[in-house]
């Protein structure tokens, strides 16, 4: 019961984070949208913020899918 509940709470966790990564790119899409500098010079920073805020998510993730492996195992 414990692991079947402690899968559960990964899997929300897993869900919220990722929304949660959309959500602060979208955001940070939207203030780079708002400058007024042309595209081609806030191409660097939208690339670099894109890489940074899924590569985070990617490490988080798989932390996660580890900590769900080793708790299945049990």
């Amino acid at each position: 019961m414990r692991d079947k509940q402690l899968q559960n709470i990964i899997k929300w966790l897993k869900r919220l984070l990722a929304a949660a990564a959309v959500g602060v790119w979208v955001y940070v899409m939207s203030i780079f949208l708002i400058e007024p500098a042309p595209f081609s010079e806030l191409a660097p920073y939208c690339m670099g913020s894109t890489m940074l805020i899924f590569g985070v998510l990617t490490g988080i993730f798989k932390g996660l899918e580890y900590w769900e492996q080793h708790a299945g195992s049990r």
